[in-house]
């Protein structure tokens, strides 16, 4: 791959995604598979003026050897040079680029309940410190090739020739081209107006059909908006916090929704994929979920709080989408879930409620926003999906028709 290429990639991260400040510090969150690439975004990221650039070094496979040998007491455990680095964040606001390049299978063969009951553990002392950074500072997800993600994209390839294979993959979905950030302005913008046309209906429900099953009808919140694309910080800064990024979404009400809805794409979920698998709502909540395949994983991330079992986020992503049209399954959820329409269980964005960056917990719950420990996406769209929109005048607008945008 052209350096001047992955060059453009670094700069459009640091200059699109976070949007770095003069005189912010940023936290870097990098892979050891790609150190040359990290240096790149570093230097991009002090070129747009970063106090500090604070590096992150990660590796996926150390992850399982940490669950393996660490007891459960020790994994839970917040320390106190833990604590006082989220307070730092908290109190000044840095921003954080997250550049991946995880093994799905990284995880694969853990004890599974350990490492939840874990994260259940840490969730009363970690989930403030970032509810209070929530909207006020920029972060951005993006991907770099790893080793064994490519090879598990790209099996029958050769190692190198793999990784070849899922730059190109990642840049072309990225909109790497002559002129990245020209082509990002041009895109979000045509998120926005799909946004907010949206938002001008009035909408109050939708109503999911396809052939596999799926019949679902979700409620929306009065005080819900559509977003996607370029968020902005309740400071006024912008930043796009999905590289790359299809969707137009919202977060659902609360407590409305019925019917039963099926995934269309496997969902890679800590180091296993859960296939084929179904959820049924009343009154908002999962009564019943089954998967052909990890069906425990599925009942133990539904069962991880009380808001796990409702929805935080419905997505509306074209099944023509640029990144469905490159024929993969990334076994990344920044890609799959821009290949097509999805869902969220879990906590729901403050962003998808009007003024919400100025409301309260409270408030943002009486909204109707969830609020939960996890935000698990997982994909339902189709190439038949149909979306109805039902009005606050009583009108029914059709939003999807054959998997794609009605409009």
């Amino acid at each position: 791959m052209k350096v001047s290429r992955l060059r453009k990639y670094a700069k459009l991260i640091a200059r699109m995604g976070a949007n770095v400040q003069k005189g912010q510090d940023v936290y870097l969150y990098g892979s050891l598979e790609q150190p040359k690439f990290i240096e790149m975004v570093t230097e991009e990221l002090y070129k747009l003026g970063a106090r500090r650039v604070h590096v992150k070094w990660q590796y996926s496979e150390m992850e399982k050897y940490h669950v393996k040998y660490q007891a459960e007491d020790t994994m839970a455990a917040v320390e106190t040079f833990e604590e006082e680095e989220l307070k730092y964040m908290r109190d000044h606001l840095p921003a954080r680029v997250f550049v991946d390049s995880s093994n799905p299978d990284a995880l694969k063969g853990v004890n599974v309940g350990k490492m939840m009951s874990a994260q259940q553990k840490r969730a009363p002392i970690v989930k403030p410190y970032r509810d209070a950074m929530n909207g006020k500072h920029q972060w951005t997800i993006a991907a770099v090739p790893g080793k064994a993600w490519a090879k598990k994209v790209f099996p029958n390839e050769r190692p190198a020739k793999a990784m070849e294979l899922l730059w190109e993959a990642i840049l072309q979905c990225a909109r790497v081209d002559e002129d990245p950030i020209a082509a990002w302005e041009a895109h979000n913008q045509d998120v926005h107006d799909r946004c907010e046309y949206l938002n001008g209906l009035g909408l109050t429900e939708l109503h999911y059909q396809a052939s596999n099953g799926t019949d679902f009808t979700v409620g929306l919140m009065e005080e819900g908006v559509f977003a996607g694309a370029m968020e902005t910080t309740k400071s006024g800064v912008t930043f796009n916090p999905n590289m790359p990024t299809e969707e137009c979404f919202t977060s659902p009400k609360r407590g409305v929704a019925e019917g039963i809805v099926y995934s269309s794409l496997p969902l890679s979920y800590q180091g296993d994929l859960i296939e084929n698998f179904w959820l049924r709502f009343e009154n908002g909540k999962v009564v019943e979920a089954h998967a052909e395949k990890n069906d425990e994983r599925l009942q133990k991330m539904i069962a991880m709080d009380e808001g796990a079992a409702y929805l935080g986020e419905c997505a509306l992503v074209p099944f023509d989408s640029p990144i469905n049209k490159t024929g993969l399954l990334f076994y990344n959820t920044l890609f799959d879930e821009n290949a097509c329409c999805h869902f969220a269980l879990g906590r729901g964005f403050l962003e998808c409620v009007q003024d919400g960056h100025h409301k309260t917990r409270e408030e943002l719950a009486a909204c109707g926003l969830n609020d939960s420990m996890i935000h698990v996406d997982f994909m339902i769209g189709t190439a038949d999906l149909s979306i109805t929109g039902k009005c606050r005048d009583g009108r029914e607008v059709e939003i999807f028709k054959n998997g794609t945008w009605a409009f």
